[in-house]
């Protein structure tokens, strides 16, 4: 499916201005935890402590080549790791995860979600965001493209599901071969994951049994869509149309999703990225239910990376940036989306910058990885004070959670998806 073009992993935007939503005036965070490299995901265990995980900056090692197949290669090295956050204080706990990264550290893929199944077993996704046929050939025998099983008291992991090959066998969307899998939930003996760069959502058993292909997700044909300047820096420079080349009416872009949740309602949640040129009000979210089929839950966000449920069936959807990411502008938004549809940002902008993940404390308060995309300047934020009176419905569309029935409330380089590779960014 193909190539992201973000920075790898990870997006920024703010919605706020064109759909009528304001930030929450009571809003305010704290900073819980700084110097991440690449912080993606994060999960409380079941000790009650908060763990994150770090895609690391790759190393000196074998390289693959980048999507776009333009660019600096991403090299190999085993510097991801999941950072554990207790009283106030951080430590890793799991290092020596493989990471692959740009010469300079930004793009990281490696450690990119954590999510910890009833009895508290942890398991940890990690990307790639490359074809997965370089990935054996060049780097050996690595657990990137993979989901694992960690065991914290002695530093070692094992495999539970091959994600990349999957995509290299199969190819389930039959556009480009790409494997960049960024987020997942459990679902019982389930592990849901969303690949971005495969463009589908996956499922295995936490027996290692049945990893298949859930759904896959369709290109997005966008009219009259807006590019940079052919002079700007981008991932993917042949799509840029040059000062002398008649715009494009129609252009079809990659969906890139990025993160999945479960809701109230038994059905999955996925949020949309969108591949380049990332149109500002162009991501959804998707809602897959029984019967395998997605249809859009809610629209007109921006470069969507992570969505989490309260206890009371809200929605929270998290943008990496509410513009364009090629602008330069990374400012993020949390957007609430309450039961009856209605939506409120709770914070926008103001120190929220490229965000990758979110989840909800059992404090209410929200947890956000913050400067997803720089590494060693990555935070965790802890978003309190979020009660505030919610905005209008807001224009866009929405199906109201009430309305389900719910009671407790890469084949064409032409398109480009996201989440690939959060590298051209800056």
């Amino acid at each position: 499916m193909k190539l992201k073009q973000l920075t790898i992993t990870f997006l920024t935007f703010c919605v706020a201005a064109f759909s009528g939503m304001k930030a929450a005036s009571a809003t305010s965070f704290s900073v819980i935890a700084d110097g991440l490299y690449n912080a993606g995901g994060l999960s409380f265990g079941p000790d009650g402590n908060l763990y994150v995980t770090e895609a690391g900056i790759g190393g000196s090692g074998a390289c693959v080549p980048p999507p776009s197949g333009q660019g600096d290669s991403l090299c190999y090295g085993t510097s991801g790791a999941v950072t554990k956050i207790e009283n106030g204080k951080t430590e890793r706990i799991l290092t020596g995860l493989p990471s692959l990264a740009l010469p300079d550290g930004t793009g990281g893929a490696g450690p990119r979600d954590i999510q910890f199944d009833a009895t508290g077993k942890p398991y940890v996704l990690i990307g790639y965001g490359a074809n997965p046929a370089f990935r054996d050939r060049n780097l050996g025998n690595t657990d990137l493209g993979k989901i694992i099983a960690p065991n914290f008291k002695t530093n070692s992991w094992t495999s539970v599901a091959d994600l990349a090959n999957y995509e290299l066998a199969n190819n389930p969307d039959g556009a480009d071969v790409d494997s960049n899998p960024l987020g997942f939930v459990i679902n019982g003996n389930k592990l849901v994951v969303a690949d971005a760069g495969a463009n589908d959502l996956l499922s295995v058993n936490t027996d290692k049994s049945n990893l298949q292909a859930i759904t896959t997700f369709s290109q997005d044909i966008l009219t009259n869509p807006v590019f940079p300047p052919d002079d700007t820096p981008s991932n993917e420079p042949a799509q840029v149309p040059s000062e002398n080349e008649q715009p494009r009416s129609q252009f079809a872009t990659q969906p890139v999703p990025s993160n999945v949740a479960k809701g109230p309602d038994g059905a999955y949640y996925i949020s949309q990225f969108t591949g380049f040129p990332f149109p500002e009000g162009g991501a959804k979210i998707y809602r897959v239910g029984a019967d395998g089929k997605p249809t859009v839950f809610a629209d007109g966000f921006t470069q969507l990376t992570d969505l989490a449920f309260d206890t009371t069936g809200n929605l929270y959807a998290l943008q990496y940036a509410n513009q364009s990411a090629w602008k330069g502008n990374l400012d993020g938004s949390v957007i609430k989306i309450a039961t009856d549809g209605t939506r409120t940002t709770l914070l926008s902008g103001n120190g929220l910058e490229s965000p990758s993940a979110l989840t909800i404390g059992s404090d209410g308060a929200v947890y956000v990885t913050n400067r997803g995309d720089s590494p060693g300047h990555g935070q965790v934020l802890k978003i309190e004070n979020i009660k505030s009176v919610p905005e209008p419905d807001s224009a866009l569309g929405v199906l109201a959670i009430g309305a389900l029935g719910v009671g407790w409330l890469h084949k064409k380089r032409t398109t480009q998806p996201l989440i690939d590779r959060v590298v051209t960014l800056k």
